[in-house]
């Protein structure tokens, strides 16, 4: 599905392109710059040729673009929740699996279902009210999805984002305006579902989300060889 919150990016690939040319990332003044950049170092030359061996021109900006995608691919972070559903439910306490079942009654499943618990959909935001900041308290105007699509029935529309590994992405929403994932919680079940949830209920969502938090391998996060 395409990315950022209001799906402006239509895919990974197009995604990996962005921060090294944004002025608050990476700051490269070009794509031609960055690709004479990879061309002067004759490590990149042959790792690119063997990438891209029917290609004439190996090193492009969009063959780089799409070798980030190709890692970005592999970022999986398997969880307690995953092994759950393979049938090991001693996976998950009887407080996480109360939580299950509260994220589940209370209609968190709605918009956060699939693989990844979110990420394939884009939603109204807020459900009840006429604005998020009713409920974030932030003050920014972002329109979501019609920033990108200018379409008026996008307005307010967001990309559900998908929960795993949620309890290490604060601060939360779109603007980040809300520091703690319990307060999140409280925030989506009163704009989204129309629920006000106690705080016992949105602690023991909490608790399952707890479930969604998976490491990634060793030799993914390590710093490689570079290149010379």
């Amino acid at each position: 599905m395409a990315q950022f919150w209001d799906g402006r990016a239509a895919d990974v690939e197009e995604q990996a392109g962005g921060p090294i040319l944004n002025p608050v990332e990476m700051n490269m003044p070009s794509e031609e710059f960055v690709v004479d950049r990879l061309k002067s170092i004759p490590g990149y030359q042959k790792l690119f040729e063997q990438a891209y061996p029917e290609d004439a021109e190996p090193i492009t900006y969009w063959n780089l673009q799409k070798a980030i995608a190709a890692f970005e691919r592999t970022l999986i972070t398997p969880t307690r929740f995953d092994e759950y559903l393979k049938g090991d439910t001693d996976q998950l306490s009887y407080g996480e699996k109360k939580g299950l079942r509260d994220f589940i009654d209370t209609g968190c499943v709605t918009c956060h279902n699939g693989p990844l618990l979110g990420a394939n959909s884009y939603q109204k935001f807020p459900v009840n009210g006429e604005h998020y900041s009713e409920f974030t308290g932030m003050k920014n105007e972002d329109t979501g999805r019609m920033e990108a699509t200018g379409d008026e029935a996008d307005k307010n529309k967001f990309k559900v984002p998908s929960l795993r590994n949620i309890t290490r992405t604060q601060p939360y929403f779109h603007d980040g305006s809300v520091e703690h994932l319990l307060s999140a919680v409280k925030v989506m079940g009163q704009a989204q579902l129309n629920k006000p949830l106690s705080h016992a209920q949105a602690e023991s969502i909490v608790r399952f989300l707890s479930t969604l938090k998976g490491d990634l391998p060793e030799e993914k996060i390590k710093e490689p060889p570079m290149p010379k």
